[in-house]
């Protein structure tokens, strides 16, 4: 079966991203010349499922960043709303979370990145979350948007690995238990 994986930034109290989806705090505090391992992440997923909220995100950054396939999870969203440039890189989706990561393992899939953080809640919520790298800048926010939202139970996490940055930056990178 494929195994869901997530590689997000946060803030140290838990954001993703300001209420309005921006990303100013993390773009003002991270520089191309300090590698936190996201090519190397990357290079080990066959491609990425991300949320309506990260595919309107990422579209205003600039050039698209993905050369691997992108699947946007949206009930919203219609092939109009995909730019022409990227119909053959981009595809919707409606199938909830488990029926997802079934029709893509049996599309050959085994390691999906899973980006978004109403997405990776569901995921998560669903078992379908099997290691995160988080990075943490050194900026409390005080409102935003989450990366974690309520959970049903605990969920015990193993740490795998800690790094830390000369900027400040902190990774963790932990399996679900």
């Amino acid at each position: 079966m494929i195994s869901g994986h997530v590689f997000m930034a946060t803030s140290l109290d838990g954001f993703i991203a300001r209420r309005d989806h921006a990303l100013d705090w993390l773009t003002e505090r991270t520089t191309p010349e300090e590698d936190h391992g996201y090519e190397a992440f990357i290079d080990t997923v066959d491609g990425v499922i991300m949320g309506r909220a990260t595919f309107k995100t990422v579209l205003g950054l600039g050039a698209w960043p993905y050369a691997i396939p992108v699947i946007v999870a949206s009930s919203t969203l219609t092939e109009d709303d995909i730019p022409p440039e990227l119909s053959a890189k981009v595809k919707l989706t409606q199938l909830a979370p488990r029926q997802l990561m079934q029709s893509l393992s049996d599309a050959g899939w085994t390691r999906a990145y899973v980006d978004g953080g109403r997405l990776v809640q569901s995921f998560l919520r669903a078992g379908l979350i099997s290691e995160f790298t988080l990075t943490m800048l050194p900026v409390l926010l005080g409102d935003g948007r989450r990366l974690f939202g309520e959970t049903e139970s605990d969920i015990d996490l193993e740490l795998l690995e800690a790094k830390s940055f000369r900027t400040g930056l902190v990774q963790l990178h932990y399996r679900v238990a």
